[in-house]
Parts: C-alpha cells; structure tokens; sequence
C-alpha cells in the first residue's frame, strides 16, 4: 500500500459547522438510526473539516479495522496534534468506532456512506422524483429563487421593522414562535422586538442564520411529538436534491406516524421558503435553492439575502460629522440602519442620516450594543472608507461607546447598610470582618456605616450578636 499523509493545511482551519456539536449531543441508538439513511451520511460528511473526511475516506474501503499505530505512521509528525485533534468528534459522533488500538468505521455509517458514492438500494433517502405533470408547467429556477427570496426576506425584515409600524409582510406564527424561543425576539409590552441576540443574527452570513433558526427547530422537534431522526433525515435529504426538480411526497413514508412529521416539515419549511408547493395539501414538492446548499459551500441564492444583499464590497460612507451615506436601495439593509441611524433623506440608491445620541440610544434600549453597531459599520463599509486607517473616525467610535457608558452608569445591587455603631472601634470590628468576607460594596468612616451584599448579611448579622450577646 503506498503511504498515505494525512497532513493538515497550515493555515487555521475554521470554526466546525454549527449543526456537528448537537449531534455529539445525541446518543449512539439515535446516531445509528441516521446513519442507515445515506443522504444523512453524505450530508455529515459534507459537513466535516478536510482531514476528517480524508480519514473517512481511508478508512471506507477497508474490511477490517486497522491499529491507531499504523494510522498515525500515516500522519506528517509536525500535523500530529491537528490528525489527534480531528479523530476527537469523529468518535463523539460515532462516525469511529470507540477504540483506543483499533480504528473502524461504524458499521452502519459504513454500509450508507459507500451505497451514498456507488449508488444502489431503494430507500429513496436522496428523494422519490415525481413524474411528469401534463397538467402543469414546471417551476423555474427563477421562480423558486423569487420565492424563497421573498419567503427568507419577510422573515428578516420583520426581524428590524418590528415594532415600527413599518412591516407590510408578517411571517407565519409558527415562525414568530421560533423567533421567540430563538431569543432573536421578545415580546414587549405585547409587540415583538428585536433583541442583541437577533441583531448579531442579522450579522450573520444566511448560511448561519438559517442553520441557527433550524438548530431550535430541531431542538423543539420532540416537544412537538416529532421524531428527531425524520427531521434531521428530511433536511438532510432536501441537501442532497436536484434543484429545478420536482418530489413526491409518495414512498417517503413507511408508517402513520412518519407521515404526520413529514407533514408537519413540509409545512413548517415551506414558511421559511426551503421549499415551494402549488397548494399545501399537494403531495409534489419544489427544493428551492435556500434547501439544496444547506450542507454546501454555495451561496443559498444568488443574490445573497439578509444584511450581505446589495454591494457585496461595501456600501456606507461614515464621516467624523457623525454624517452616514448608504449607497444602496436595499429597504432591509435600509431597515437595519433605521435601528440606529436617524433617517434625513432617502433617494432611489442612496439613503442618508445621521448617528445620533437619540439614535444610538434608541439601539441601547433594544438590546443592541455599541460594539455591535461598530461592527457592523465595519463589516459594511464602502471601498472607500477601507483605505482609512483607522477604518472608522475615531472620535465617531468613541462617542458611541461613551453613550452607551451613560446608559450603564448607575448600576444597582441589593444589600444591607449598616450604620449607628455605638464607637469607631466597633465600627472597624465589624467593618474589618465584612472586608475578610469581601462582601463590602460601600464604606464611609466619618459617618460610621457601611454597605454589604445580600450574601453577607447573615454571616456580619451572627457576628453582631455574638459581640452583643444576642442584643443587637
């Protein structure tokens, strides 16, 4: 056999995919019964670093296990903490079977995975195609890149205009619902608003923020009497289609209840515009291209959605006059903006306003921080403005942070004051013990008191008393 080097690339690999460290969190019965589908082990396999498939694949083909000691023979010795460091969620994943000497993989990830790459059986895991309907036209792609635009672009434009009045379109309340056990939203005063946590979304590439929605998605599936498995094996399943083609609903079922969650995902995705369907009870169904690339590289339209629309190179001027030009005529980048600009004028590709203290202060309240709003400046700049350095004025980046230190200034904390001590020596007693506890927040020795934590009340009150012989 000639020697294999599983050598790792030297630049810092990225960050594993979002999706892996929950399914380290399942256990190995719910892991086999994944991989018996071979779409779900293509799909996980997509999903790996480089090294980590390029062990699987040396493993894939081999009848028998092989001793860790050979393998690592295999491995540049300087890549040697990269090849430990890649071998460590293939086990937790139980991809590996759990041997320190032998290495092998698990049988049933085995079994799919070569049936995923040399085809063969009939469990329809890629997808049942449907016939051709004489009674309809077939959808285009530009048609499903429409819908699936305006379905994923409702949802984040909500996500900035709620609470304004200026939200013309309203998600589904299924999806309001995710939004809200996603932390995204919050229900104030009986509107639902944008948190820090949905603004850092709205940052986020569409393959993240898509990923993250169906993260809790997947979190709430047994809540709702889903079957976690099917779930995963539908998403899994929808990544691996041919985009352009139609599905049947038809022999993707094997029993009642695997019929009721596969309704419920067909109406739960196409909400959020992973999938189209002449009317909702049709048993034929469209992938859209937001579903075919949920474990690929490709971007999931082809204009990106969300907050990356638009110049992909940048599209804000920031002047040290606090002044913002947005070349755009993007209205969900310009909703974004609205969270923390105040608006002056608004022209066919080119919006402009003003950072003001109202403005950023408007953005403190909703959750947002100063950070957050230099970032995204950051991440949106126009070419321009990337030949300054610093990128951004400085005095701008400052003054937003220091509005945000007048909103944080007073800080409040519960506890006891002490006070009325009967001489300077038994206020430093007492005083000198608190500090031992290190629970003083606040002393004053010309007026004899002092202010502790909640914590530490017990503790100093029992001292007291046994300094007082229980008459304090």
């Amino acid at each position: 056999m000639p020697s294999l080097h599983l050598n790792a690339p030297t630049q810092p690999t990225s960050s594993p995919h979002s999706l892996l460290p929950f399914l380290q969190s399942q256990s190995q019965q719910t892991l086999n019964k994944l991989y018996s589908r071979p779409s779900a082990c293509l799909s996980i396999f997509r999903l790996l670093a480089p090294l980590q498939q390029q062990i699987i694949m040396n493993l894939l083909w081999l009848e028998s296990t092989i001793s860790s000691s050979t393998m690592s023979a295999w491995v540049y010795r300087e890549e040697k903490k990269d090849y430990d460091a890649a071998l460590s969620p293939l086990f937790r994943l139980h991809i590996l079977a759990t041997s320190p000497i032998k290495l092998a993989l698990n049988g049933t990830f085995k079994t799919s995975m070569r049936q995923a790459l040399t085809g063969g059986g009939t469990t329809g895991s890629f997808g049942v195609p449907a016939p051709s309907d004489d009674n309809n036209l077939p959808m285009t792609l530009d048609g499903l890149d429409g819908y699936a635009l305006e379905r994923w672009e409702t949802i984040l434009h909500y996500m900035v205009s709620s609470g304004t009045g200026q939200t013309s379109m309203r998600p589904s309340k299924d999806v309001l619902f995710l939004l809200q056990q996603s932390g995204l939203m919050v229900n104030f005063q009986g509107a639902l608003q944008i948190t820090s946590a949905g603004f850092q979304f709205l940052l986020q590439s569409p393959h993240a923020q898509l990923w993250e929605l169906l993260l809790q998605y997947l979190r709430l599936a047994e809540e709702r009497n889903m079957d976690l498995v099917e779930v995963l094996s539908f998403l899994f399943m929808l990544s691996t289609m041919e985009l352009g083609r139609e599905y049947s609903t038809e022999g993707m079922t094997s029993t009642p209840q695997v019929a009721a969650t596969h309704k419920a995902i067909l109406n739960d995705l196409r909400d959020y515009g992973l999938l189209w369907q002449r009317k909702p009870s049709a048993r034929r169904f469209y992938p859209t291209r937001l579903a075919t690339t949920l474990t690929s590289s490709s971007p999931p339209l082809p204009t990106s959605t969300g907050l990356s629309s638009g110049p992909k190179e940048g599209f804000i001027v920031l002047e040290t006059n606090y002044r913002i030009y947005a070349y755009t005529d993007n209205p969900l980048q310009t909703a974004v903006l609205n969270l923390f600009v105040s608006m002056k004028y608004r022209f066919p590709n080119l919006v402009v306003g003003s950072i003001t203290r109202d403005s950023v202060k408007k953005a403190l309240n909703n959750g947002i921080s100063a950070e957050q709003i230099i970032s995204y400046l950051i991440a949106h700049a126009h070419p321009q403005m990337r030949k300054n350095n610093p990128l951004l004025p400085v005095t701008v980046q400052d003054q937003i942070r220091l509005w945000e230190l007048e909103k944080n200034r007073l800080k409040s904390q519960e506890g006891y004051l002490y006070t009325a001590f009967t001489s300077p020596a038994d206020y430093e007693l007492v005083l000198n013990y608190a500090r031992q506890l290190q629970v003083v927040l606040w002393e004053n020795a010309a007026k004899r008191c002092f202010f502790a934590t909640l914590d530490g009340h017990a503790n100093i009150k029992n001292f007291i008393e046994r300094r007082t012989g229980g008459n304090a």
